[in-house]
């Protein structure tokens, strides 16, 4: 199947699956378990993808002397587009002040494990990572991964095998990448009907966002503002490249990151196609893409921020200048620890919601419509991983391109 072919035929698949599910109704969840196996098996790619990547990448770039540079360079875009999008998000949540005159209700407040900022800082290291994979903890593997990669680099010509194992590996795992995108349209169909249907089919959902609409369109705004004219900005600037183009490119990564809300899931696609299509080195793509599949939430950042004051908004509370402040810092830390699966962000927005004294009650006011926002966000947050590879690479090019 074409690459051209290949991308119509999964946007066909999310219209299929959106009408599906909208007439079905929760009989449409019948055809979950297509799109669960689907998701699992590029799931399945990610621990290894993960690993031989980042350690092919390390051993690269530690070989020329750029790690450091190369690392810097992301950790601060990084910072900077996470920063922009959460003041983004306070701004279109202040102005157009979605919150006033909402009901919060009395429901129940959703199970979510308690974490704080410490947790998010053990979790860099793990005491067993075998355990870690098995439990999708992508962040320990990865800090592991780069001082593996450091270490094996040391090791001079003894360590060459080894090397080359894992360039090996990493070049047959983004082969059964395109292998399991085969199957894409059928299963990005079935992923889309399936949550639709759970929601209650389309008349139902319609319900649910007619609640809470303004609060809906004010995150879509945000995270338009932020993907349209943000990071198309900041490509452009630093890399002279046209996001027509570079989107265009990555197509298929998008779609998919929208249909399974998980950019970890999406990474080895994302991967690829940033290789193949945009050029970009190996090494900024092993390196920059699964590091901010991790660690780089700009989505989530900004949804964070916008749902932290709506809910101050819906329940009276006037945050202070200070409080702000303290949602945009709590809200760009707090996206670091998001795991790159479905709603991750529900987790850390107890963070935020603790650090400013607001009711945990008021997620559940945002529950009905988080899964369709969290589609949006994730692809946002694909975006700008993809963007941010592209600055390493353009920026970085004399370490790159040896």
């Amino acid at each position: 199947m074409s690459e051209r072919v290949l991308f119509y035929a999964i946007a066909i698949g999310v219209a299929v699956g959106v009408a599906f599910g909208w007439v079905a109704g929760e009989a449409a969840t019948g055809v979950a378990w297509i799109g669960d196996l689907f998701l699992n098996a590029l799931k399945m790619l990610v621990i290894p993808l993960v690993v031989s990547s980042m350690i092919e990448a390390v051993t690269s770039m530690a070989s020329r002397g750029g790690l450091g540079s190369v690392a810097r360079l992301t950790f601060a875009y990084y910072l900077a587009t996470t920063f922009i999008a959460v003041v983004i998000g306070l701004l279109v949540v202040s102005v157009i002040r979605p919150g006033d005159g909402v009901e919060l209700g009395s429901g129940a407040v959703p199970i979510i494990a308690a974490t704080g900022l410490a947790d998010i800082a053990r979790s860099i290291v793990a005491p067993n990572l075998f355990a870690a994979a098995a439990d999708f903890q992508i962040l320990p593997l990865l800090v592991f991964s780069l001082v593996f990669g450091i270490a094996l680099q040391a090791g001079g010509a003894a360590a060459a095998p080894a090397i080359g194992f894992f360039k090996a590996s990493n070049d047959a795992l983004l082969r059964m990448v395109g292998w399991i995108m085969v199957a894409a349209p059928v299963g990005i169909a079935a992923l889309v009907a399936a949550h639709l249907g759970k929601a209650g089919g389309g008349p139902a959902f319609m319900e649910e966002v007619a609640a809470i609409g303004l609060y809906f369109a004010t995150v879509l705004l945000g995270l338009s503002l932020h993907a349209f004219i943000v990071l198309p900005l900041i490509l452009i600037v630093l890399t002279r490249r046209s996001p027509r183009e570079f989107a265009a490119n990555l197509g298929e990564a998008l779609i998919t990151a929208f249909s399974t809300a998980s950019s970890s899931a999406t990474l080895p696609l994302t991967m690829r196609l940033n290789e193949e299509r945009n050029g970009l080195s190996e090494e900024a793509t092993s390196f920059v893409l699964p590091l901010g599949a991790t660690v780089n939430m700009d989505g989530t950042a900004l949804y964070e921020a916008v749902a932290a004051v709506f809910i101050a908004q819906a329940s009276g509370v006037d945050l202070t200048f200070g409080a702000q402040i303290v949602v945009v810092l709590t809200a760009t830390l707090a996206s670091v620890g998001a795991a790159g699966i479905p709603q991750a962000g529900l987790v850390t927005l107890v963070i935020v919601l603790q650090a400013v004294g607001l009711p945990l009650e008021g997620i559940s006011a945002i529950l009905a419509v988080d899964w369709l926002l969290d589609r949006f966000r994730t692809t946002v947050n694909v975006w700008g991983d993809s963007v941010g590879a592209a600055v390493v690479d353009a920026r970085m090019g004399a370490t790159l391109h040896p």
